[in-house]
């Protein structure tokens, strides 16, 4: 008996700060310096998002209480840092367009 297995998208549910849910797909991670991220993007299918450009959207992931979540980065050299180490290894893959 052969199984097939189905890999498809990590889909991410997050709510703003308006207590809207948003859905995004998880398209790469990394970990700097004991810090981890991860790269987003929007799900096309997502009403609330249909006048998104699919602008890359960079978080950190902190833990607390032993439960990881979210967060933007506030430091603009991290960000900086970051946002350049996920769009090289990331042009390769899709068409991304820096503005």
């Amino acid at each position: 008996m052969s199984e097939e297995l189905e890999y498809g998208p990590d889909i991410l549910s997050l709510v703003d700060e308006d207590g809207v849910e948003h859905s995004f797909e998880l398209i790469d991670s990394l970990d700097v310096d004991d810090k981890s991220y991860v790269a987003l993007i929007p799900v096309a299918d997502d009403d609330s998002l249909e006048n998104d450009d699919g602008e890359l959207i960079i978080l950190r992931i902190i833990e607390e209480d032993g439960q990881e979540f979210l967060e933007a980065i506030e430091d603009e050299d991290e960000f900086n840092e970051i946002s350049a180490m996920f769009m090289e290894r990331l042009e390769d893959f899709y068409d991304i367009e820096e503005e």
